[in-house]
């Protein structure tokens, strides 16, 4: 089986994670840190905090923004459900914007709109979390010209996008946004097996994101409320999580970001290779906007005149280890029971019916490619 994405490890990786093992603490070591400062160099931003997922990190970054109950965010309904669960975690509502059928990212145009019958209605959001889908980053600039006015902060969720840019800067520079959240599962631009972060240029959120991902706890005399008593004292000033880095987990990280860019060369050479030999088949392909590099992390495409199920399968069939990406959130039965309906993200929904995403990672080879696209075009037929 091919599968649609997979890690890459070499003996390099694997001598990082083993010295950590064998000569260094296994966890609140300096190896986190080394891959925060690593994060910030890569990225041009000025703090990173990095956490044990990037749900946790979409979570303390709505926390450190001071979501809570009574509040809304929107997000994009194609995205994985931790894109909208975060919010849901601190207590606030959700809602979504639908998506750009070419970019299939967050439409400017429809955030617009919604924004304007928000505003009447006394409903605007304290949050948005423009979602970089497959890797494209979202059109940050406009969003953030739209949305400041209004006081509505923004939350990139990049967990796809690490190692693409946004006019002629990295995804996680947080240009345009307060945060920005990573992900660095095994089948992202680079692994820590799971991990997550988040990217601010903001020094006072920062500090509050790493009380939240540490039980709210400090040592640093400036947030603590009494004297400290010796070196040993810290406080509890907040209600955080258990959300910390392990030291190998980390190590791993800093390990695959000397990679990153080797790695984004080849996602975007089998990606060019899949639209030179994809353009005459009855799909819709993957675009590129202007002004962004995409990151490549999936390749998903969209089935014209097949039924998705029926060619899925045969895929599946033939050893081509396919997937979708995603279902729209608000169908999930979770959603559905806080008001969502079928129809209401007509965009989405339209795509996520015709929606395939192809195999795509580092290591996939030209001979395994064509047998992607030889199985795929002998299943249209």
């Amino acid at each position: 089986m091919i599968p649609y994405g997979r890690h890459h490890i070499d003996p390099i990786d694997v001598a990082a994670v083993v010295d950590v093992l064998e000569n260094q603490f296994l966890t609140q070591g300096q190896q986190v840190p080394r891959f925060e400062n690593a994060l910030t160099a890569y990225c041009q931003a000025t703090h990173a905090v990095a956490v044990n997922s990037g749900t946790s990190a979409l979570h303390i970054a709505c926390l450190a923004l001071g979501v809570g109950p009574g509040d809304i965010v929107w997000t994009s309904p194609i995205s994985f459900v931790a894109s909208a669960n975060c919010a849901r975690y601190c207590g606030a509502d959700v809602d979504f914007v639908d998506i750009d059928p070419v970019t299939r990212n967050m439409s400017v145009a429809a955030l617009e709109d919604k924004l304007k019958q928000a505003k009447i209605s006394n409903k605007l959001p304290k949050v948005i979390i423009p979602v970089h889908y497959a890797g494209l980053s979202c059109n940050m600039q406009e969003i953030r010209a739209i949305t400041q006015p209004l006081g509505i902060a923004l939350i990139e969720d990049a967990s796809h996008a690490l190692g693409g840019h946004y006019e002629n800067r990295p995804v996680g520079s947080c240009q345009y946004s307060d945060a920005c959240v990573l992900s660095f599962h095994p089948v992202k631009s680079i692994t820590t097996a799971e991990g997550g972060a988040v990217l601010t240029n903001n020094a006072e959120l920062a500090k509050t994101l790493r009380l939240f991902s540490s039980h709210g706890i400090t040592r640093d005399p400036g947030l603590m409320e009494e004297k400290s008593e010796g070196p040993w004292f810290y406080q509890q000033v907040a209600l955080g999580y258990n959300y910390r880095l392990s030291d190998l987990h980390a190590a791993l990280g800093i390990s695959q970001l000397t990679k990153l860019d080797d790695f984004i060369k080849a996602r975007a050479a089998i990606a060019q290779r899949y639209n030179d030999l994809l353009a005459d088949l009855p799909l819709n392909l993957p675009v590129c906007s202007e002004g962004a590099c995409s990151a490549w992390h999936l390749y998903s495409i969209e089935l014209l005149e097949h039924e998705r199920a029926d060619i899925f399968v045969k895929l599946q069939q033939q050893g081509i280890g396919v997937n979708v990406h995603y279902i729209p959130i608000h169908l999930q039965p979770y959603y559905r029971q806080l008001r969502f309906r079928p129809g209401d993200f007509p965009h989405a929904e339209a795509f996520y019916q015709r929606a395939i995403t192809l195999p795509l990672y580092p290591a996939l080879d030209e001979s395994q490619q064509l047998q992607v696209v030889n199985t795929l075009i002998g299943s249209l037929a």
